[in-house]
């Protein structure tokens, strides 16, 4: 059987969800998974941009990453969305990339597939779960089967958010509790895409 084809699509600012990405990627590699990581396109205006240092410096240092089309939905068996809460929601840039894909989900090109999401807030309880919670709800009109982290390994006793991984920006960048959650929530996703996948080759 070929390998799970895991996309990881996100949006970041200043480089938290970035890192919460980047070890989704390590654990689902790990996994056995072919992945791709995916950026969102920026779209606040430059003038906002400009007036955030650690902003504009994200920008510029991810300017290499690939930025996320509807290929990589397509091509994907399973994908994970990453995103900073925006007044407990998803960030506006992450939205506007999901608001773009109505002629896939109108063709069923997107039902069937593994999702799940992680987040990050400034402040602790400051809008994580109710973000994850407002992309479960775009998975349930594609037709996604969600796969949440749950307490399906001890570091989700210490992360503590069984929706998908998460961290408070405010404490700092994220540690190796956050990583390792991110990694965890990413094998699981890749773990439960090959068991589907296999057993509709069967």
């Amino acid at each position: 059987m070929q390998p799970v084809n895991l996309s990881i699509i996100y949006y970041s600012a200043t480089g938290t969800v970035h890192a919460l990405a980047q070890a989704a990627a390590e654990g689902a590699e790990k996994a056995g998974a072919r992945v791709r990581l995916r950026r969102v396109a920026e779209q606040a205006p430059r003038e906002a941009i400009d007036a955030n240092p650690a902003w504009a410096r994200h920008l510029q240092d991810t300017a290499g990453v690939a930025v996320a089309g509807h290929d990589d939905l397509v091509w994907a068996d399973a994908v994970l969305f990453g995103t900073p809460t925006r007044f407990g929601n998803p960030a506006s840039q992450l939205r506007a990339f999901v608001e773009t894909t109505g002629a896939l989900w109108y063709q069923g090109g997107l039902a069937g597939k593994v999702y799940s999401a992680f987040t990050a807030s400034n402040t602790a309880h400051g809008g994580q779960e109710s973000t994850l919670l407002a992309l479960a709800n775009t998975f349930y009109h594609w037709g996604g089967i969600i796969v949440p982290p749950g307490y399906t390994d001890p570091v989700q006793f210490q992360a503590g958010n069984p929706y998908g991984a998460s961290h408070t920006a405010g404490d700092g960048p994220p540690g190796e509790v956050a990583l390792a959650a991110a990694r965890h929530q990413a094998r699981r996703v890749a773990g439960t895409a090959a068991l589907l996948k296999a057993g509709r080759a069967a």
